[in-house]
């Protein structure tokens, strides 16, 4: 066997027996459940007096944790530099790692665990000074730190290292290297009676191919390994070599069995950068564990292996009852005669293939076949939630941790607010003292940059006093309130000062209004009137008047939000009703002379403008003028000038008409003359796209105004042939936004001619299903049903006044 010098003593298990004198080298793949059942069997057999484990020695004061009934994995070791927060590592376990099996099985028997990889000091700077010599200064290494970056007996760092399983996959025949360890491994027990011999045989393989392909290229494998060895060097000597027992990736054993001087381990590990670094024990999940999260932990299926570990017998069959109840909780029709027939169809695979036992692959072929109908789609549900899952480990509350996640650990079991790594959606009702809590905290972690849930539409209620949330926790948020932690000690204090910073460092008008907002979403009462100096100064300085149009809606909408929270906005109503008047002052001369572009995006502000005014002037806050009032003054300006682009003039009219201060007669005659022959098709066509389009309810306009229609068709038929190319994709976004049944109905008042349905009169009474006038008599007749139908009748309600009162008088009788 390659590799037979050792640090001190022979190799484990040399003479096919126990272990000889000599550290007991475990190789494993990380976090792979035949591996965690070897190194149980394995220990229990050698008792050793100390193990020693891969992972960053700092955390060794936190290994008792581990026995702690609050600690639940899958978990991670967080390491993060203390100057840059930001900056951080992860170790993930889960409860098949080996790791964590040698961690368990040392606290249950009393033996001392220690950690022996490279400090989480040096891995810190090391990262640090990588980046800085790339000219990537940002300072977070994404949280794919040394630990969890290390693929030892599993997948390698892309571009870093050789694959071992994949090399040792490909000289046994396999073409896939899941496959290949879980033949050899996994469905596998201790060999022959033999705890030894599977670690035996890992060693022999790693010695080959690290003899062929050398160290794999890795830069930091030669220093891990120095540093280990004089770890392993020190129990050795503290205990006696025969006591230890050594738990790394499988790659590192023959580096560790090879003889090496303590002068040389010593002058590789001389002159390593460093850094002060605090860890932490972190919730993990399985999500984060799969490779396709961007986390590369080695494993394509950790609910997979969960189950593998945690199945006392029949792997198999409980795989497919667990996958029965998913498909019967989605509404799939599942029996047990399809559990039946799926095991069956998984075994005969298995054989068909030459395995010992079905494995996920062929588990999955027979879920497909049987309980899916051959379907991908439910397919996916199972990988989502059973092969992957959603599994969301615990740590409990005397962890270290920094005092914002204190503080936020504090909120969430105040406001019964639990983290999962599951996605889901929530629906806060702001009337209530809870919801209202919640909200305030998630747009608090917002502000922090701590994106636990995000903002979405509300459905069935578009009232202030709704939102709807969609939620995950992800492992890195504990980095983010970290990082998070210079700002404050709480989540209210560290919010309010993040938003004055960014207050201040906000670049334009904009960018502080939609801070204004979220200071009231958020309930930073204290951080308010910080933020509105800020507002009132940019606003005062700011002449660009699509700056402000572009901040007023925000404004206006934390008058909403506000007065739903019974939040004071007094200062802010001012500094939105003084913002108004500056947008009517120069919203005209900045509407002259615009290019297609900058009239399209023009035409939005107008449109954002026009729904803040009626929103602000419905406010209960008193303001000086009457601003809808001033509002109409500048539409009617900008219908009228030619030198305004047609867009904005006709998006103008359309508001007046909505509004009732131009009537539909007053409207046909501006559309005539903007749809004139001077006028040039393209402005023309852009009037009618600002009058009829936007989803304004333009197509419903023109249905029940046949005016308006026989104008457009009128003047859409008169443009010439070398114009109408270019008018046409102007016109195709016009009426490609109306519903298919508005399009329809325009289509027959078309074929049947406007022209000639407006009769003499003028005034519709052509179309089929509109009279000239509205008909009171017919509506009148359905409100009796209206009524029934939402509980205010007025007979039933009488009755049942008359009735209460009887009742009344019946109890008071009694009473007498």
């Amino acid at each position: 066997m390659p590799g037979r010098e050792r640090v001190s003593g022979g190799p484990p298990g040399s003479d096919g027996g126990a272990a000889d004198e000599g550290p007991l080298l475990l190789g494993v793949r990380h976090h792979g459940p035949g591996s965690a059942r070897a190194v149980r069997a394995a220990l229990e057999a050698a008792r050793p007096r100390v193990v020693l484990i891969e992972g960053p020695p700092e955390a060794d004061a936190l290994v008792p944790l581990a026995a702690d009934e609050g600690m639940r994995p899958p978990v991670a070791l967080l390491a993060h530099a203390v100057d840059e927060p930001g900056r951080s590592a992860f170790w993930p376990l889960a409860e098949f790692s080996p790791e964590w099996v040698a961690i368990h099985w040392a606290l249950d028997h009393g033996v001392p665990a220690r950690f022996i990889d490279l400090p989480a000091a040096h891995t810190l700077a090391w990262e640090k000074e990588k980046e800085e010599a790339s000219g990537d200064g940002n300072g977070d290494s994404g949280g794919n730190g040394e630990g969890e970056g290390e693929q030892d007996g599993g997948a390698p760092h892309a571009g870093v290292r050789i694959d071992p399983l994949r090399a040792l996959a490909g000289a046994a025949g396999y073409d896939d290297p899941e496959r290949w360890w879980e033949d050899v491994v996994e469905h596998r027990g201790v060999g022959n009676g033999d705890p030894f011999a599977p670690f035996a045989a890992l060693e022999e393989a790693m010695g080959a191919l690290r003899e062929t392909y050398g160290d794999g290229g890795h830069e930091r494998d030669a220093v891990r390994e120095a540093y280990m060895r004089l770890q392993v060097r020190a129990a050795g000597r503290e205990v006696g070599d025969d006591g230890v027992a050594v738990v790394c990736g499988a790659w590192h054993v023959p580096a560790l069995r090879r003889r090496a001087s303590v002068a040389a381990d010593r002058a590789l590990l001389k002159g390593l950068p460093k850094v002060k670094a605090d860890l932490t024990w972190v919730p993990w999940t399985h999500r984060r564990l799969a490779r396709a999260s961007g986390y590369g932990a080695g494993i394509d299926s950790p609910g997979w292996y969960a189950h593998l570990f945690g199945a006392p017998d029949r792997p198999v069959e409980r795989w497919m009852t667990k996958v029965a109840g998913l498909l019967r909780e989605e509404d799939r029709l599942v029996s047990s005669a399809h559990v039946i027939e799926a095991v069956r169809l998984a075994e005969a695979l298995a054989v068909l293939r030459g395995r010992p036992l079905p494995g996920l692959g062929e588990t999955t072929d027979a879920v497909r076949a049987v309980m899916c109908d051959g379907s991908d789609v439910p397919l996916a549900l199972v990988r989502d939630r059973l092969v992957v899952g959603d599994v969301l480990g615990e740590v409990p509350a005397s962890a270290p941790a920094v005092p914002l996640q204190r503080d936020l650990d504090r909120q969430q079991r105040r406001l019964r607010f639990k983290p999962e790594a599951r996605e889901r959606e929530v629906e806060l009702d702001l009337r209530k003292e809870t919801d209202a809590g919640r909200s305030r905290l998630l747009h608090r972690l917002g502000l922090l940059g701590v994106a636990w849930g995000e903002r979405t539409v509300s459905r069935g209620s578009t009232g202030t006093f709704r939102e709807t949330w969609r939620l995950r926790w992800e492992p890195e948020l504990s980095v983010r309130v970290a990082e998070a932690g210079v700002w404050g000690t709480t989540v209210l204090a560290a919010a309010t000062a993040r938003a004055e910073a960014d207050a201040l460092a906000a670049p334009d008008l904009a960018e502080v209004t939609g801070l204004a907002e979220r200071c009231l979403l958020a309930g930073l009462s204290d951080a308010l009137p910080a933020v509105m100096r800020v507002l009132a100064d940019r606003a005062a300085l700011d002449t660009d008047v699509g700056h402000l149009a572009q901040a007023l809606p925000a404004l206006v909408r934390s008058l909403r939000y506000g007065d739903v929270r019974g939040t004071d906005t007094a200062a802010l109503a001012e500094v939105a009703a003084g913002l108004a008047e500056r947008v009517f002052v120069g919203l005209a001369p900045a509407c002259a002379g615009l290019d297609a572009d900058a009239a399209e995006e023009m035409r939005r502000h107008v449109d954002a403008v026009h729904g803040a005014v009626g929103l602000l002037d419905d406010s209960p806050a008193p303001h000086p003028t009457d601003l809808r009032g001033r509002w109409r003054g500048v539409l009617r300006v900008l219908s009228g000038r030619d030198s305004v682009p047609g867009g904005i003039r006709g998006r103008a009219v359309r508001l007046l008409l909505d509004g009732g201060d131009v009537d539909a007669g007053e409207a046909a005659r501006l559309m005539g003359l903007a749809l004139s022959v001077g006028t040039p098709p393209a402005d023309a066509a852009a009037w009618i796209e600002g009058f009829v389009g936007g989803g304004a309810g333009g197509g419903m306009l023109l249905v029940h105004d046949e005016r308006l229609l026989a104008l457009v068709d009128g003047w859409l038929t008169g443009v010439p042939a070398e114009a109408f190319t270019d008018v046409l994709p102007l016109l195709r976004r016009t009426f490609s936004a109306y519903e298919p049944g508005v399009r329809r109905t325009l289509g027959e008042l078309v074929r049947r001619g406007p022209g000639e349905r407006a009769g003499v009169t003028g005034t519709g009474a052509g179309i089929a299903g509109f009279a000239a006038e509205p008909d009171t008599a017919r509506a009148a007749a359905v409100l009796p049903v209206v009524r029934l139908l939402l509980g205010t009748d007025p007979e039933e309600k009488k009755a049942e006044e008359k009735e209460a009162e009887r009742q009344r008088d019946g109890l008071a009788g009694v009473g007498r």
